[in-house]
C-alpha cells in the first residue's frame, strides 16, 4: 500500500488529504487482452474514518453510525475496476469516496410536518372515485338505470 493522488473534498472546505488516504493495486477482471495480464490496474482506496484527524466529530460519529455496514475496523474500503487504466479508475475511486463521504456525513433531514388534504382535495378525489365506480360498472354487462 501506498500514498498516491490527490486529496478526496467532502463538502464546504472539509477535505480528505492524500497523506489519510491508502492505496492498493491488483490485477483487474475483464477485457485487455495481454494486457491485462501484466498491468495493475484494479484500484481499492481505503480511508480510516475512526482514526481521521480532518473530520469534525458530529461528521466522524455520523459516518461511522451510516456506514456501519461497509467498515472493517472504522475503515471504508473502495474499489474501482470499470477501466483498463489504473489512472481512470483511481478517478472513478477517488469520486467514489467523496460521495459516499458526503452522502454519510450530511445532515439528516428536517422532520415532515404532518398535513390534512383540502376540503376541494377530498370532495375532487371522492368525486373520481365515483366516476371510475360507473366507468367500471358500466363494463360488467349488466345495466342498471
Amino acid at each position: 500500500m501506498g500514498t498516491m493522488s490527490g486529496p478526496v473534498h467532502i463538502r464546504g472546505s472539509v477535505s480528505v488529504p492524500e497523506a489519510e488516504l491508502q492505496w492498493r493495486f491488483s490485477r483487474s477482471s475483464g477485457p485487455g487482452g495481454q494486457h491485462v495480464n501484466t498491468s495493475d490496474s484494479q484500484v481499492e482506496l481505503r480511508y480510516d474514518i475512526a482514526n481521521s484527524a480532518v473530520l469534525p466529530e458530529v461528521w466522524r460519529e455520523r459516518a461511522l453510525e451510516r456506514l456501519a455496514g461497509r467498515l472493517v475496523d472504522g475503515v471504508v474500503s473502495v474499489r474501482a475496476s470499470e477501466h483498463r487504466s489504473q489512472w481512470r479508475n483511481r478517478e472513478v475511486a477517488l469520486t467514489r469516496l467523496g460521495a459516499l463521504l458526503a452522502e454519510a456525513t450530511a445532515p439528516p433531514p428536517r422532520p415532515r410536518r404532518a398535513t390534512r388534504p383540502t376540503r376541494g382535495m377530498i370532495e375532487r378525489r371522492l368525486e373520481n372515485k365515483r366516476r371510475r365506480s360507473q366507468i367500471k360498472r358500466g363494463r360488467s354487462g349488466r345495466y342498471e338505470t
